[in-house]
């Protein structure tokens, strides 16, 4: 059964790898297709950076600090670029959203931690946030936020009740939030890059 388990482990190891760097492949060409010219090109870099944090958070439980300062300075170039009032305005606007989305994150983490008495998450997915406000817009930073949770809870409840099956749910198991967060985040670019409307709440 160890021998098994091992070897299961290893070939979905290997999947993961080629699974990762197909996914930043496509997403850099993806990015280059959707907006053409420099802002495409920041795109296709942001793309290839989420995919880097996506892959070391999900085998080490860490965000690197040299990737998210580069998906911020990646978004604050991005936003330099593109804000119609000049560069030093969407710099600034960037460096607002990314710090509004930096607080809410930090307020989620110290609030978890009062009611659980226990770490959820973590501060490098705190400074992540504050790099993919840099990328976002105002509207579709909760955009960003539900497909990152809908993701993590999804894919934390398929691997229970599929590869653990013989092993009870546990609300106290760690998911790497990373690695949805980061995707979501260049997935939020990408839908604003195409013009997609981004839908808050329940509409009537």
């Amino acid at each position: 059964m160890v021998d098994m388990r091992h070897m299961l482990f290893t070939r979905s190891r290997s999947l993961f790898e080629l699974g990762f760097a197909a996914a930043a492949l496509l997403a850099i060409g993806i990015s280059i297709v959707a907006a053409p010219g420099e802002s495409g090109i920041l795109g296709a870099g942001l793309a290839l950076v989420v995919v880097a944090i996506a892959r070391i958070d999900a085998r080490e439980l860490i965000i690197p600090n040299t990737l998210v300062l580069a998906a911020l300075a990646l978004g604050l170039c991005n936003s330099a670029m593109t804000a119609p009032a000049g560069a030093l305005q969407g710099i600034l606007s960037a460096m607002v959203r990314g710090t509004a989305f930096a607080l809410l994150f930090f307020v989620l983490q110290i609030g978890y931690r009062s009611l659980r008495g226990r770490e959820g998450l973590g501060l490098g997915d705190v400074k992540l946030a504050a790099a993919g406000g840099a990328w976002l817009k105002w509207t579709t930073i909760p955009t960003v936020m539900e497909i990152a949770a809908a993701g993590a809870l999804t894919v934390y409840l398929v691997s229970n009740l599929t590869v653990q099956r013989d092993e009870p749910l546990k609300l106290t198991s760690r998911v790497p939030f990373g690695l949805f967060l980061a995707p979501a985040i260049w997935l939020g670019w990408l839908l604003q890059s195409l013009s997609v409307p981004v839908v808050i709440g329940p509409s009537y």
